[in-house]
């Protein structure tokens, strides 16, 4: 059985394996994308916030701690939507149970939409880039995250288990669906190449002002094989864009 965008995390196994993954020490989520997410957002008091794929929305509650002031999730799993409410009880936080591709976006109401490793499961980024355009205000930002493709065109050196320590680039350039297998299940993604990404979003009315790789930092990480580990191939592709300024 395959899975496709966040019906994976409706599936109990797979779910308490993936928190158990998410909050061990070292992650990805926590040591390299989350740093560089926080650099790229910069400011964020006083702003109002969409975040898609909110995940448990402990991103959420964050901001808002910090200043933001409002913060609306967009989440397709119920077990995570379950998690983003609890998170954001008691702060000024909405959270919606649907898709990127269901949400009804809103025009000129956001400052800020962001997202972080959800994007590689939306078929049609066209749309979805049109829509998060929509919905920001002038001058506003649009700062998210996905998989480095890298990663994910080829899955063949995850025969050797999930603690990859080669890997195989194949097939970069092949548009279309891959089917990733991942913490005991398949779970289908939409690679791109850094190019695709830079061309649609310019072509949807962006202006991109940083392209990141998720370089390493040492300060990120307790365990230092860890750190000399992850400094081999690049986990996370993140861009920072401004609605028009062309």
């Amino acid at each position: 059985m395959e899975f496709r965008g966040s019906s994976v995390y409706d599936e109990a196994e797979f779910f308490t394996n993936y928190i158990k993954r998410r909050e061990r020490p070292d992650s990805p989520n926590t040591a390299i994308e989350g740093p560089l997410m926080y650099e790229l957002i910069g400011g964020f008091k006083g702003k109002r916030i969409l975040d898609l794929g909110c995940g448990d929305a402990s991103f959420g509650r964050d901001l808002l701690n910090g200043g933001a002031a409002f913060y609306a999730g967009v989440e397709g799993s119920r077990n995570m939507a379950a998690r983003a409410l609890s998170n954001l009880d008691g702060v000024n936080g909405m959270l919606f149970n649907e898709t990127m591709e269901t949400y009804s976006f809103p025009s000129n109401q956001f400052d800020i939409v962001t997202s972080r490793f959800a994007i590689h499961y939306v078929a049609d980024i066209n749309q979805l880039f049109q829509n998060v355009l929509t919905s920001l205000k002038e001058t506003g930002r649009f700062i998210f995250s996905v998989q480095h493709p890298l990663t994910t065109s080829s899955f063949i050196s995850k025969q050797s288990g999930e603690l990859r320590e080669n890997w195989v680039v194949n097939d970069y350039f092949l548009d279309g669906e891959r089917k990733e297998p991942w913490i005991g299940q398949v779970v289908v993604k939409y690679p791109r190449t850094i190019e695709h990404y830079f061309r649609t979003l310019t072509q949807s009315g962006f202006t991109v002002t940083d392209l990141r790789e998720g370089t390493p930092k040492r300060e990120h990480f307790s365990s230092e094989s860890e750190f000399k580990r992850r400094q081999r191939i690049p986990l996370v592709l993140a861009f920072s864009c401004v609605k028009g300024q062309r």
